[in-house]
């Protein structure tokens, strides 16, 4: 199995910042893309940053310009780097990775359980 797991979420107050992390563990041949999501109350999930195993990133348009995703291929990690967070921005964040188990196999989408950001005014 794999295990993605979220961490560095909690309270900060608008315009402060934020590191999250997400860690893949498990049986893993290759990571593909990567990505933060956020489901905020009574809202849809919708997509925050992801970045391919090349690097090339894609931003919502509401977190350009203040939030950075990267990764580290070595720990299968992927970071979200939030800056000048606004209260609009509180919501679970969810971290996605598109895994590939073994050569023999195709990959897959894997989803942590979450983190909770809150950014009060």
């Amino acid at each position: 199995q794999v295990q993605l797991v979220e961490s560095g979420g909690g309270l900060v107050q608008a315009g402060g910042s934020l590191r999250l992390s997400c860690a893949a563990s498990g049986s893993i041949f290759i990571i593909y893309g990567m990505g933060w999501y956020r489901q905020a109350p009574g809202k849809e999930r919708e997509l925050v940053a992801t970045i391919s195993s090349g690097g090339n990133t894609k931003y919502a348009d509401s977190v350009k310009g203040r939030f950075t995703i990267s990764r580290d291929n070595a720990k299968n990690t992927v970071y979200l780097q939030m800056n000048s967070l606004k209260p609009e921005d509180t919501a679970v964040y969810l971290c996605n990775a598109e895994v590939k188990r073994s050569a023999l196999v195709q990959y897959r989408d894997y989803w942590g359980k979450g983190a909770l950001v809150t950014v009060s005014p």
